[in-house]
């Protein structure tokens, strides 16, 4: 039987791997020696460029800032502006100073792009909150403090934000509204104006002289000093309803003053009413029974 052996890889010795790390060292320190100054330049320059640029940014904000505060911008909305600016700022400084470390930034873009569409689309409704908020705080339907109906809630706006409005109803609850549902509805403000009217239609029977309700009607408005006199208050015959002779009864008012003039004018009206005798029709129905016996043929 013939036998074969088979030589086994030459096992390395510490002489070659002295020279395999001399070598390594060589020329790891020839890079040093050529690259290093141009590296060092570069990374010197980049930490100057994003320390120049932080400043400059910071400066920027500060000034773009006062300017929007002097334009009577919302303050809301100019510190989000300002922020925004300040972002982009740094975005491009952190760019300039990769490029000057000679690092491909274009890659980096298409990246960033890609990125930013994909968070775009994940997050269009809050988009959609963030573009409503800003029409709001810029053309200003409605402001803090005013009395409003806006997306299916009614109450008083404690807070307009970017995303979202606060606002505090009647009976004392925290109501918070996404911006996107405000704009796409209807917005009702109360208190947009200084000036509100009054406005209540009131019926008498057709039995009572309509002269003396009207001139009644005129007496309990002006005497009331909460009714402005300008415009003049109003009281016309408005309709001729089933039951009742309808009067359109209208005063303006301080829109602060409104609830409370209309409640007590009503009350007035009632109570005037009684004591000159004149009558407040309510709906009524005749209802005629018959026996079997007494119906008619038809």
């Amino acid at each position: 039987m013939l036998l074969f052996a088979q030589a086994g890889p030459e096992k390395e010795t510490s002489e070659d791997a002295i020279t395999r790390i001399t070598d390594f060292y060589t020329e790891a320190s020839d890079f040093v020696i050529e690259q290093g100054p141009y590296w060092i330049t570069n990374a010197v320059a980049a930490i100057a460029v994003l320390f120049l640029g932080w400043v400059a940014a910071r400066v920027f904000r500060s000034l773009f800032n006062r300017a929007l505060n002097r334009s009577r911008i919302d303050n809301t909305l100019s510190g989000f502006l300002s922020n925004i600016a300040y972002a982009l700022m740094i975005g491009l400084v952190v760019i300039a100073a990769l490029n000057q470390l000679g690092i491909n930034t274009t890659s980096l873009a298409a990246v960033v792009g890609a990125a930013g569409l994909a968070i775009g689309l994940a997050l269009q409704s809050s988009l959609s909150n963030f573009a409503s908020g800003i029409m709001l705080i810029l053309f200003r339907p409605f402001g803090v403090g005013d009395f409003v109906e806006v997306g299916g809630a009614t109450g008083v706006v404690q807070e307009v934000h970017i995303f979202h409005t606060v606002m505090k109803t009647i009976d004392n609850k925290r109501v918070i509204i996404p911006n996107g549902e405000i704009t796409g509805d209807v917005i009702t403000n109360f208190t947009g104006h200084a000036t509100r009217m009054v406005d209540l239609e009131i019926g008498c029977g057709y039995n009572d002289d309509i002269r003396a309700v009207k001139k009644l009607f005129i007496e309990i408005l002006e005497a009331d000093e909460r009714i402005l006199q300008d415009p003049a208050v109003e009281v016309r015959v408005f309709e001729l309803g089933d039951s009742a002779i309808i009067f359109k009864v209208r005063g303006w008012v301080v829109t602060s003053d409104w609830w409370a003039t209309r409640c007590d004018i009503v009350e007035e009206i009632k109570v005037r009413m009684d004591e000159e005798g004149f009558h407040i029709p309510f709906p009524q129905r005749d209802v005629h029974l018959y026996r079997e016996s007494e119906k008619q043929p038809a």
